[in-house]
Protein backbone atom coordinates (compact mmCIF):
# COMPACT_ATOMS: atom_id res chain seq x y z
CA UNK A 1 0.00 0.00 0.00
CA UNK A 2 1.45 3.76 -1.11
CA UNK A 3 0.13 6.78 0.00
CA UNK A 4 0.04 9.23 -2.27
CA UNK A 5 -1.94 12.43 -0.50
CA UNK A 6 1.39 13.68 1.09
CA UNK A 7 3.76 15.53 -1.16
CA UNK A 8 6.83 15.81 -0.70
CA UNK A 9 7.82 18.12 1.76
CA UNK A 10 10.60 19.67 3.65
CA UNK A 11 10.36 20.57 7.56
CA UNK A 12 7.86 23.75 7.89
CA UNK A 13 8.90 26.56 9.64
CA UNK A 14 6.65 25.84 12.71
CA UNK A 15 8.19 23.04 13.78
CA UNK A 16 11.35 23.85 16.02
CA UNK A 17 14.65 22.13 14.31
CA UNK A 18 17.74 24.33 14.57
CA UNK A 19 18.90 22.88 10.46
CA UNK A 20 18.13 22.92 7.59
CA UNK A 21 15.82 20.22 6.13
CA UNK A 22 15.53 20.71 2.51
CA UNK A 23 19.37 20.06 1.86
CA UNK A 24 20.40 23.79 0.54
CA UNK A 25 22.59 24.83 3.21
CA UNK A 26 24.11 22.00 4.27
CA UNK A 27 25.03 21.09 0.27
CA UNK A 28 28.60 22.55 1.14
CA UNK A 29 29.00 21.05 4.51
CA UNK A 30 28.40 17.56 3.66
CA UNK A 31 31.82 15.52 3.87
CA UNK A 32 32.68 11.59 2.99
CA UNK A 33 32.56 9.22 5.71
CA UNK A 34 34.12 5.69 6.35
CA UNK A 35 30.79 3.65 6.50
CA UNK A 36 32.63 1.74 9.56
CA UNK A 37 32.16 4.60 11.82
CA UNK A 38 28.60 5.17 11.32
CA UNK A 39 26.24 3.50 13.56
CA UNK A 40 22.52 2.94 14.17
CA UNK A 41 20.48 4.47 17.12
CA UNK A 42 18.98 2.20 19.36
CA UNK A 43 15.58 3.45 19.34
CA UNK A 44 14.41 4.10 15.78
CA UNK A 45 10.65 5.91 15.11
CA UNK A 46 10.35 3.72 11.80
CA UNK A 47 10.42 -0.15 12.56
CA UNK A 48 9.19 -1.36 9.17
CA UNK A 49 11.42 -1.21 6.12
CA UNK A 50 9.80 -2.73 3.14
CA UNK A 51 12.28 -4.72 1.67
CA UNK A 52 10.96 -4.56 -2.13
CA UNK A 53 11.13 -0.66 -1.75
CA UNK A 54 15.16 -1.14 -0.06
CA UNK A 55 15.73 -3.06 -2.78
CA UNK A 56 15.04 -0.57 -5.48
CA UNK A 57 16.70 1.78 -3.05
CA UNK A 58 19.91 -0.42 -3.63
CA UNK A 59 19.75 -0.76 -7.34
CA UNK A 60 19.47 3.40 -7.45
CA UNK A 61 22.39 3.98 -5.76
CA UNK A 62 23.88 1.01 -7.54
CA UNK A 63 24.03 3.14 -10.73
CA UNK A 64 23.78 7.16 -9.04
CA UNK A 65 25.72 6.72 -5.72
CA UNK A 66 24.03 8.47 -2.65
CA UNK A 67 22.53 11.76 -4.11
CA UNK A 68 21.63 13.14 -0.21
CA UNK A 69 23.70 12.93 2.53
CA UNK A 70 23.35 11.38 5.49
CA UNK A 71 22.77 13.06 8.71
CA UNK A 72 24.98 12.26 11.58
CA UNK A 73 26.10 13.13 14.81
CA UNK A 74 29.14 12.44 16.87
CA UNK A 75 28.91 9.65 20.11
CA UNK A 76 31.19 7.67 21.95
CA UNK A 77 34.16 5.96 20.94
CA UNK A 78 34.37 8.26 17.96
CA UNK A 79 31.63 6.73 16.37
CA UNK A 80 29.08 8.55 14.21
CA UNK A 81 25.17 7.62 14.60
CA UNK A 82 22.34 8.02 11.78
CA UNK A 83 20.03 10.57 12.89
CA UNK A 84 18.12 10.49 9.31
CA UNK A 85 18.65 8.29 5.89
CA UNK A 86 19.04 4.58 7.75
CA UNK A 87 17.62 2.86 4.78
CA UNK A 88 20.51 5.10 2.89
CA UNK A 89 22.65 3.82 5.23
CA UNK A 90 20.80 -0.56 5.00
CA UNK A 91 21.77 0.20 1.03
CA UNK A 92 25.03 1.07 1.88
CA UNK A 93 25.88 -2.40 3.44
CA UNK A 94 24.20 -4.02 1.48
CA UNK A 95 26.34 -2.77 -2.01
CA UNK A 96 29.10 -2.96 0.11
CA UNK A 97 30.11 0.75 0.40
CA UNK A 98 33.34 1.98 2.13
CA UNK A 99 32.18 5.62 1.96
CA UNK A 100 28.95 7.48 2.01
CA UNK A 101 28.62 11.64 2.11
CA UNK A 102 27.08 12.53 5.37
CA UNK A 103 27.09 15.67 7.09
CA UNK A 104 27.69 16.10 10.83
CA UNK A 105 25.16 18.12 13.51
CA UNK A 106 25.98 18.49 17.31
CA UNK A 107 22.36 17.12 18.62
CA UNK A 108 21.80 15.97 21.81
CA UNK A 109 19.68 12.67 22.38
CA UNK A 110 16.05 14.39 22.42
CA UNK A 111 16.90 16.65 19.53
CA UNK A 112 18.26 13.39 17.21
CA UNK A 113 14.92 11.55 18.18
CA UNK A 114 12.53 14.45 17.60
CA UNK A 115 14.24 15.23 14.07
CA UNK A 116 13.79 11.32 12.99
CA UNK A 117 10.31 11.43 13.97
CA UNK A 118 9.25 14.52 11.75
CA UNK A 119 11.74 13.09 9.47
CA UNK A 120 10.00 9.86 9.40
CA UNK A 121 6.25 11.80 9.89
CA UNK A 122 7.01 13.65 6.32
CA UNK A 123 7.46 10.17 4.19
CA UNK A 124 5.02 9.63 1.56
CA UNK A 125 4.73 6.06 1.90
CA UNK A 126 3.77 5.95 5.78
CA UNK A 127 0.83 3.72 6.94
CA UNK A 128 -1.52 4.76 9.24
CA UNK A 129 -0.26 3.24 11.83
CA UNK A 130 3.20 4.40 12.01
CA UNK A 131 2.10 8.05 11.35
CA UNK A 132 0.10 7.66 14.05
CA UNK A 133 2.63 6.30 17.05
CA UNK A 134 4.81 9.14 15.22
CA UNK A 135 2.41 11.52 16.32
CA UNK A 136 2.09 10.46 19.47
CA UNK A 137 5.69 10.27 20.20
CA UNK A 138 6.07 13.33 18.96
CA UNK A 139 3.48 14.46 21.35
CA UNK A 140 5.01 12.81 24.11
CA UNK A 141 8.48 14.99 23.41
CA UNK A 142 6.57 18.25 22.95
CA UNK A 143 4.61 17.63 26.00
CA UNK A 144 7.16 15.91 28.24
CA UNK A 145 4.62 13.38 29.13
CA UNK A 146 4.61 9.59 28.26
CA UNK A 147 3.04 8.11 25.45
CA UNK A 148 0.54 6.71 27.75
CA UNK A 149 -0.72 9.59 28.57
CA UNK A 150 -0.98 11.50 25.29
CA UNK A 151 -4.13 9.77 24.26
CA UNK A 152 -6.08 10.74 27.47
CA UNK A 153 -5.29 14.35 27.49
CA UNK A 154 -6.13 14.72 23.57
CA UNK A 155 -9.57 13.13 24.57
CA UNK A 156 -9.97 15.63 27.42
CA UNK A 157 -9.26 18.20 24.90
CA UNK A 158 -11.86 17.29 22.94
CA UNK A 159 -14.47 17.53 25.88
CA UNK A 160 -13.39 21.24 26.43
CA UNK A 161 -13.75 22.07 23.13
CA UNK A 162 -17.03 20.16 22.28
CA UNK A 163 -18.34 21.72 25.67
CA UNK A 164 -17.03 25.15 24.32
CA UNK A 165 -18.75 24.72 21.01
CA UNK A 166 -21.77 23.31 22.38
CA UNK A 167 -22.41 26.67 24.89
CA UNK A 168 -21.46 28.88 22.47
CA UNK A 169 -23.83 27.63 19.82
CA UNK A 170 -26.93 27.46 22.67
CA UNK A 171 -25.46 31.03 23.48
CA UNK A 172 -25.81 32.47 19.80
CA UNK A 173 -29.38 30.71 19.29
CA UNK A 174 -30.46 32.54 22.37
CA UNK A 175 -29.43 35.86 21.03
CA UNK A 176 -30.24 35.46 17.38
CA UNK A 177 -34.04 34.57 19.27
CA UNK A 178 -34.05 38.38 20.75
CA UNK A 179 -36.97 40.84 18.57
CA UNK A 180 -38.77 37.75 17.55
CA UNK A 181 -42.21 37.38 19.45
CA UNK A 182 -42.41 33.95 21.69
CA UNK A 183 -44.48 31.41 20.14
CA UNK A 184 -46.41 28.85 22.37
CA UNK A 185 -44.21 25.89 21.91
CA UNK A 186 -40.63 27.87 21.64
CA UNK A 187 -40.63 29.90 24.88
CA UNK A 188 -42.85 30.50 28.62
CA UNK A 189 -44.74 32.82 28.74
CA UNK A 190 -44.10 33.15 32.41
CA UNK A 191 -40.84 35.80 33.10
CA UNK A 192 -39.76 33.74 36.00
CA UNK A 193 -39.11 31.12 33.71
CA UNK A 194 -37.32 33.51 31.26
CA UNK A 195 -35.41 34.35 34.21
CA UNK A 196 -34.41 31.03 34.75
CA UNK A 197 -33.05 30.35 31.29
CA UNK A 198 -31.02 33.51 30.90
CA UNK A 199 -29.59 32.56 34.45
CA UNK A 200 -28.93 28.98 32.87
CA UNK A 201 -27.49 29.60 29.95
CA UNK A 202 -25.25 32.51 31.51
CA UNK A 203 -24.31 29.81 34.49
CA UNK A 204 -23.14 27.27 31.79
CA UNK A 205 -21.27 29.96 29.76
CA UNK A 206 -19.22 31.48 32.84
CA UNK A 207 -18.58 27.73 33.97
CA UNK A 208 -17.09 26.81 30.61
CA UNK A 209 -14.84 30.26 30.43
CA UNK A 210 -13.78 29.22 33.71
CA UNK A 211 -12.53 26.25 32.66
CA UNK A 212 -11.04 27.06 29.56
CA UNK A 213 -9.52 30.43 30.40
CA UNK A 214 -8.61 29.61 34.23
CA UNK A 215 -6.42 26.97 33.94
CA UNK A 216 -3.03 27.65 32.16
CA UNK A 217 -1.75 24.31 32.04
CA UNK A 218 -4.67 23.14 29.92
CA UNK A 219 -4.58 26.35 27.23
CA UNK A 220 -0.50 25.53 27.40
CA UNK A 221 -1.23 21.59 26.20
CA UNK A 222 -3.60 23.31 23.82
CA UNK A 223 -1.33 25.88 22.17
CA UNK A 224 1.74 22.72 22.42
CA UNK A 225 -0.73 20.42 20.57
CA UNK A 226 -1.61 23.12 17.67
CA UNK A 227 1.18 24.25 17.39
CA UNK A 228 2.91 20.34 16.48
CA UNK A 229 0.10 19.64 13.97
CA UNK A 230 -0.09 23.33 12.24
CA UNK A 231 4.01 22.92 12.06
CA UNK A 232 3.53 18.84 10.35
CA UNK A 233 0.49 20.06 8.09
CA UNK A 234 -1.23 16.59 7.46
CA UNK A 235 -4.00 16.68 9.99
CA UNK A 236 -5.61 18.63 12.26
CA UNK A 237 -5.87 17.52 15.84
CA UNK A 238 -9.35 16.95 16.17
CA UNK A 239 -9.15 14.55 13.12
CA UNK A 240 -6.09 12.72 14.74
CA UNK A 241 -7.94 11.95 17.67
CA UNK A 242 -11.50 11.13 15.95
CA UNK A 243 -10.13 8.70 13.05
CA UNK A 244 -6.53 7.89 14.09
CA UNK A 245 -6.39 7.12 17.62
CA UNK A 246 -9.48 4.68 17.59
CA UNK A 247 -6.76 2.86 14.92
CA UNK A 248 -4.80 1.46 17.86
CA UNK A 249 -7.82 -0.58 19.32
CA UNK A 250 -7.57 -2.64 16.57
CA UNK A 251 -5.94 -6.46 16.97
CA UNK A 252 -2.31 -6.68 17.01
CA UNK A 253 -1.83 -8.90 13.58
CA UNK A 254 -4.19 -6.27 12.04
CA UNK A 255 -1.88 -3.61 13.09
CA UNK A 256 0.98 -5.44 11.78
CA UNK A 257 -0.35 -5.81 8.66
CA UNK A 258 -0.94 -2.33 8.30
CA UNK A 259 2.32 -1.40 9.81
CA UNK A 260 3.99 -3.37 6.96
CA UNK A 261 1.93 -1.74 4.44
CA UNK A 262 0.04 -4.51 3.12
CA UNK A 263 -3.44 -3.88 3.92
CA UNK A 264 -5.60 -0.34 3.87
CA UNK A 265 -6.99 1.05 6.90
CA UNK A 266 -10.40 0.85 5.63
CA UNK A 267 -10.02 -3.30 4.90
CA UNK A 268 -8.53 -3.34 7.99
CA UNK A 269 -11.61 -2.22 9.55
CA UNK A 270 -13.94 -4.64 8.12
CA UNK A 271 -11.45 -7.49 9.19
CA UNK A 272 -11.29 -6.76 12.37
CA UNK A 273 -14.76 -7.79 12.98
CA UNK A 274 -14.01 -11.56 13.02
CA UNK A 275 -13.66 -12.21 16.56
CA UNK A 276 -12.16 -15.25 16.82
CA UNK A 277 -7.99 -15.13 16.39
CA UNK A 278 -7.11 -18.84 13.88
CA UNK A 279 -10.16 -17.27 11.42
CA UNK A 280 -8.87 -13.56 11.57
CA UNK A 281 -5.36 -14.78 10.29
CA UNK A 282 -6.50 -16.89 8.10
CA UNK A 283 -9.23 -14.22 5.93
CA UNK A 284 -6.70 -11.84 6.35
CA UNK A 285 -3.65 -13.57 4.71
CA UNK A 286 -5.99 -14.46 2.16
CA UNK A 287 -7.32 -10.95 1.95
CA UNK A 288 -3.97 -9.71 1.31
CA UNK A 289 -2.45 -12.92 -1.13
CA UNK A 290 -5.52 -12.26 -3.44
CA UNK A 291 -5.86 -8.89 -2.99
CA UNK A 292 -9.75 -8.81 -2.28
CA UNK A 293 -11.21 -5.37 -2.58
CA UNK A 294 -13.56 -3.52 -0.05
CA UNK A 295 -16.62 -5.01 -1.45
CA UNK A 296 -15.41 -7.92 -1.61
CA UNK A 297 -14.06 -8.34 1.95
CA UNK A 298 -17.49 -7.44 3.69
CA UNK A 299 -19.41 -10.11 1.12
CA UNK A 300 -16.98 -12.65 2.44
CA UNK A 301 -17.44 -11.90 5.98
CA UNK A 302 -21.30 -12.28 5.74
CA UNK A 303 -21.01 -15.15 4.30
CA UNK A 304 -18.77 -16.70 6.93
CA UNK A 305 -21.83 -15.58 9.20
CA UNK A 306 -24.42 -16.80 7.37
CA UNK A 307 -23.96 -20.46 7.37
CA UNK A 308 -23.88 -20.76 11.15
CA UNK A 309 -26.78 -18.36 11.01
CA UNK A 310 -29.07 -21.12 8.79
CA UNK A 311 -27.21 -24.08 11.13
CA UNK A 312 -28.38 -22.82 14.42
CA UNK A 313 -32.22 -21.57 12.45
CA UNK A 314 -32.40 -25.52 11.12
CA UNK A 315 -31.23 -27.03 14.60
CA UNK A 316 -34.12 -25.37 16.62
CA UNK A 317 -36.19 -25.97 13.50
CA UNK A 318 -35.48 -29.56 13.90
CA UNK A 319 -35.93 -29.43 17.94
CA UNK A 320 -39.49 -27.39 17.27
CA UNK A 321 -40.41 -29.91 15.05
CA UNK A 322 -39.64 -32.79 16.83
CA UNK A 323 -41.04 -31.36 20.39
CA UNK A 324 -45.06 -30.57 18.08
CA UNK A 325 -44.84 -34.66 16.89
CA UNK A 326 -44.26 -36.13 20.17
CA UNK A 327 -46.84 -33.74 21.74
CA UNK A 328 -49.28 -34.68 19.12
CA UNK A 329 -48.34 -38.57 19.35
CA UNK A 330 -48.88 -38.88 23.22
CA UNK A 331 -52.85 -37.13 22.38
CA UNK A 332 -53.13 -39.27 18.88
CA UNK A 333 -55.08 -42.74 18.76
CA UNK A 334 -52.69 -43.90 16.85
CA UNK A 335 -51.21 -46.24 19.42
CA UNK A 336 -54.73 -48.51 19.08
CA UNK A 337 -53.62 -49.08 15.73
CA UNK A 338 -51.03 -52.18 15.64
CA UNK A 339 -49.73 -51.21 12.35
CA UNK A 340 -48.71 -47.72 13.23
CA UNK A 341 -47.61 -48.71 17.00
CA UNK A 342 -44.92 -51.08 15.04
CA UNK A 343 -43.74 -48.33 13.26
CA UNK A 344 -43.63 -46.07 15.79
CA UNK A 345 -41.54 -48.81 17.62
CA UNK A 346 -39.11 -49.23 14.56
CA UNK A 347 -38.70 -45.24 14.91
CA UNK A 348 -38.33 -45.62 18.70
CA UNK A 349 -35.67 -47.65 18.34
CA UNK A 350 -33.93 -45.47 15.37
CA UNK A 351 -34.18 -42.64 17.92
CA UNK A 352 -32.32 -44.78 20.78
CA UNK A 353 -29.54 -45.94 18.09
CA UNK A 354 -28.92 -42.33 17.08
CA UNK A 355 -28.67 -41.22 20.46
CA UNK A 356 -26.36 -44.42 21.77
CA UNK A 357 -24.20 -43.30 18.66
CA UNK A 358 -23.83 -40.25 20.06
Amino acid sequence: MRRTTKASQPLKSKIDVPWDTTGALNADSAQSMPLDQIVLPATQPRRYFDPEALKQLTESIKQHGILQPLLVRPVDGGKHEVVAGERRYRAAKEIGLKVVPVVIRELDDNAAFQFALIENLLREDLNPVEETEGILQLLSLKLGRSIEEIPPLLYRLQRLQNKASTVTHNVMGAHDSEGVEPTHNAISDDEGDIELSTHNVMGETETDDSALNHEPAVNQDLKIVEGVFDGLGLMTWESFVKNRLPLLNLPEDILDALREGSLEYTKAKAIAQIQKLDERVEFLEQAIAQNWSLSEIRQRIIEKKTPASTENTESNNYKERFTAATTKLRKSRIWSDPKKRKQIEKLLAQLETLTNVE
